[in-house]
């Protein structure tokens, strides 16, 4: 990573982010937590992490003005990864809750519907994530590798050219999307072993492009 940059993880009280700040340690980037906005405006990149429900997250993001912080630096090109949370609430709707969310890509979150009645939801575990195209944050994963995820809800971009990798619950799902210098994972990275730390690095390499 740059000199002087440092990893902006944002802090809505979206529960996971030490995790996440532990995560960016290991893999030896300089990060803070804020749920500044102002200092989210001026981030060089941003993690925008979280577990829990699209509803409240929503709510805290409105109420303390990140929303209005998150979609400036993301028109401003500064690269960003969503995770879990992070990656629902980056579409247009959720079916979480009656809210608009934070519309950077097309799209809306959905509630698995499941015919197999032998699967649980949440969908909780290690899943194996395939890639649908070539993305300079998922350089490296190949057949067989598994990733980590705990959710009830995914994100169903509009235009599959937004989808990067998929997974299987039942139905293929969305794992990974994609939009100009936004990159998003209903995986977590942080808690995915080694490969995650490896995503994790290359986001620190990332210029958004």
């Amino acid at each position: 990573m740059g000199a002087g940059k440092v990893i902006t993880i944002i802090d809505y009280n979206a529960g996971n982010i030490r995790s996440v700040l532990r995560a960016c340690a290991e893999v030896g980037a300089g990060a803070v937590t804020t749920g500044d906005p102002a200092l989210v405006s001026k981030a060089n990149k941003i993690i925008f992490p979280g577990v829990g429900a699209a509803p409240s997250a929503m709510a805290y993001l409105q109420k303390t003005g990140l929303d209005v912080a998150i979609k400036n630096t993301f028109k401003a090109g500064i690269p960003v990864l969503g995770i879990c949370i992070g990656a629902q609430i980056v579409l247009d709707s959720s079916e979480e809750g009656p809210q608009k969310c934070l519309g950077l890509v097309p799209g809306k979150t959905v509630r698995f519907r499941l015919n197999d009645k032998l699967l649980k939801i949440p969908h909780m575990g290690w899943n194996e994530v395939v890639v649908k195209q070539p993305h300079p944050l998922l350089d490296g994963i190949g057949a067989g590798d598994e990733f980590y995820f705990v959710h009830s809800f995914y994100p169903r971009p509009d235009n599959q050219q937004n989808v990067y990798a998929v997974a299987n619950h039942g139905i293929d799902f969305c794992a990974a999307l994609g939009y100009r210098n936004l990159f998003a994972t209903q995986f977590h990275p942080e808690k995915s072993g080694r490969l995650g730390l490896e995503l994790l690095e290359r986001f620190t390499r990332w210029e958004g492009r």
